[in-house]
């Protein structure tokens, strides 16, 4: 990756409805303009992801979505939808990149936004990256939630079995949403961290003891798993099947779709779907590589997509 950088200026950007949004700008001023969307819903962003752009070459916003990082109140569901983040991401291209258009990069819940994003403005995007492809129809949440990747994990599975009694485990979605939402504290931390280590321990190809940390702390842990339920239980607030229906909306748009082969917990069939419908993009198979974007399969593919779009208006 590129070498760490620090952001040239941050700040909150204060929506109209109680939420305070963390934003950073990273790299040239007079860079090409990017965007970079996280996942989850409820991660946040790191420094690591600043990496993914040549810094002399890009002019990168990062941002903390509603409720999660160094965005408040924290945790919150409230005004908390996939077209609040829309509304969001474009203040911030107005308001803070001051952009006509820009490249946006998202990977897994990233993806989902990026593509409902450039779906409602395609005329804002310059370049799509998008990577670990998840558009949240029934089939993706049956699979990773309830039964499929269960098979492969049986071991990680038994600990996300185990806050939800047998009884409720038809619809373990809804039974987490239960307790996450539960006046109980102490039921929710137990239900956040069931929830987040059960994504950390299925993320990569190979076991990463790095990214089983990654929401350890009992704040990312409630954050990430209050949100992402949250998006989830109201299937990402669209209709079943919409971002792939809508893809050709995206025919004017250069892109590029990074999927590992491996990756248990937004499986191929997805990406190649959306490759199918938006033939323009180029498509990346990797072949050594689960969902993280950061082993080493997908990060190639990922640094060679931000170089390709550097140079270009």
């Amino acid at each position: 990756m590129y070498p760490a950088i620090q952001p040239y200026r941050q700040g909150f950007l204060q929506t109209d409805d109680g939420h305070q949004v963390y934003w950073e700008l990273c790299g040239n001023p007079e860079g090409k303009p990017a965007i970079f969307l996280h996942g989850g819903p409820g991660s946040g962003c790191s420094p690591t992801h600043r990496r993914l752009f040549d810094p002399q070459r890009y002019n990168v916003l990062l941002f903390d979505q509603r409720g999660c990082g160094r965005s408040t109140p924290h945790a919150s569901l409230e005004n908390n939808t996939t077209w609040h983040l829309v509304a969001d991401i474009e203040r911030l291209r107005t308001e803070v990149l001051a952009a006509e258009q820009m490249l946006v990069f998202g990977g897994s819940w990233g993806s989902t936004l990026a593509l409902a994003y450039a779906q409602t403005h395609p005329e804002r995007v310059s370049a799509l990256i998008v990577r670990g492809i998840f558009t949240v129809r029934q089939a993706e949440l049956k699979w990773f939630y309830q039964e499929g990747a269960s098979w492969l994990f049986p071991d990680a599975w038994e600990g996300y079995l185990a806050p939800i009694p047998p009884e409720e485990r038809d619809d373990l979605i809804a039974a987490y949403r239960k307790r996450l939402v539960s006046p109980d504290g102490a039921m929710q931390l137990q239900a956040a961290h069931a929830w987040s280590q059960w994504e950390d321990s299925t993320i990569t190809l190979l076991p990463s003891e790095k990214h089983r940390q990654s929401h350890v702390s009992d704040a990312a842990a409630l954050a990430f798993a209050r949100i992402e339920n949250h998006y989830l239980v109201h299937k990402g607030f669209m209709e079943e099947g919409q971002l792939l229906r809508d893809a050709h909306k995206l025919s004017g748009i250069p892109g590029v779709i990074v999927q590992g082969r491996y990756d248990a917990c937004t499986p191929a069939k997805t990406a190649w779907e959306l490759h199918k419908a938006w033939p323009r993009a180029e498509f990346h198979l990797v072949d050594n590589a689960g969902h993280a974007f950061d082993e080493p399969g997908n990060l190639a593919q990922l640094l060679a997509a931000t170089d390709k779009f550097a140079g270009q208006p």
